[in-house]
């Protein structure tokens, strides 16, 4: 017998999200979301249909957040921008934005559903859920089957309950409720590879793994993007060694290489999503002068910035599971 759903109590305010320009920059950067909690004692956590987490869910002007938002659309039409790439909408259909992405939503029509959004400070007792959600970005998920998907809106629906109830215990009860959300997530069938994250098996795989973790958090940044590995290093708390050992051990690659990927698709960024000049951009990625910048963008992309900005903002459509499919 499946549990009974938990009654609707009354509505509850809930934190708002706000815009505000780029740190730093001039009007025409990309702006930036919080998350804005009521209350100085509440949870730094909001979940809710579309219309109660409010109209800037549905921004259809480019925008990042500094916080977690996951999405599923149960009706409508639209097509969700992430970073370059559009994501056409069928529901049921579920996205996951992290920190530091840009995304909009194109060509709404009855866009309808859940919201979710969470700090990053709400995820600290379940390292292992911040992970998974960090390693999500990029991708978008319909479920397997209709039954999957009943059990995403089911839990969907809990956790608003719970979370317009309220109180000071309802932290651990949406905690528990976002990590079972994320076990189905995770169960889903990505739309596109995703490499599973490496064995945590000895203390010094689990340590380089936290390391890495944050430092992947810091690229995220974008006042960060283009220092050098002892900017990150020194945040971190570690040597810059202890970085040059840890990263590649958890990822596979070298600090500098991930710089370089964080640089590029900043780069991307600001390149098509916004006006800033060429020198501006150069500035903003800490290069010494903009014929460098561009030289580095003509290696790393095979284009220059200017045919870039002309045609290499065109977003890619993916081929996405059916919910009925085999």
């Amino acid at each position: 017998m499946s549990p009974s759903r938990p009654p609707d109590p009354p509505a509850r305010r809930a934190p708002s999200v706000r815009s505000r320009p780029a740190a730093a920059g001039p009007p025409s950067a990309l702006p930036r979301h919080d998350l804005a909690a009521p209350a100085p004692d509440d949870v730094p956590f909001a979940v809710g249909t579309f219309d109660e987490i409010g109209p800037l869910s549905r921004a259809d002007f480019p925008h990042r957040h500094t916080f977690y938002e996951l999405v599923y659309v149960t009706h409508g039409r639209a097509s969700h921008v992430i970073d370059l790439d559009a994501h056409p909408v069928r529901p049921p259909h579920l996205f996951v934005v992290t920190p530091g992405q840009v995304h909009h939503w194109q060509d709404q029509r009855d866009l309808r559903g859940h919201v979710l959004l969470c700090a990053a400070e709400f995820l600290l007792t379940f390292p292992a859920d911040r992970a998974a959600l960090h390693r999500s970005r990029h991708r978008s998920w319909r479920p397997r089957d209709a039954a999957q998907a009943g059990r995403i809106a089911t839990l969907l629906r809990w956790a608003t309950a719970e979370y317009r109830r309220g109180g000071p215990e309802r932290g651990g009860t949406l905690r528990a409720y976002l990590h079972l959300l994320l076990t189905e997530v995770l169960r889903s069938r990505p739309t596109g590879p995703a490499p599973d994250p490496p064995p945590e098996t000895t203390t010094r795989n689990r340590r380089a793994a936290a390391i890495a973790r944050r430092f992947e958090e810091l690229l995220a940044e974008p006042d960060l993007v283009g220092e050098p590995p002892r900017a990150y290093a020194r945040r971190i708390g570690v040597s810059v060694r202890h970085l040059n050992d840890a990263v590649p051990l958890a990822t596979g690659t070298t600090p500098a290489r991930l710089i370089r990927r964080a640089r590029v698709l900043e780069a991307k960024r600001l390149l098509a999503r916004t006006d800033l000049t060429v020198a501006a951009i150069a500035d903003r990625l800490r290069f010494a002068d903009p014929a460098y910048f561009c030289r580095f963008f003509r290696r790393e992309v095979g284009d220059s910035p200017g045919a870039f900005r002309r045609h290499g903002g065109k977003h890619h459509d993916h081929a996405l599971p059916h919910i009925d499919a085999p």
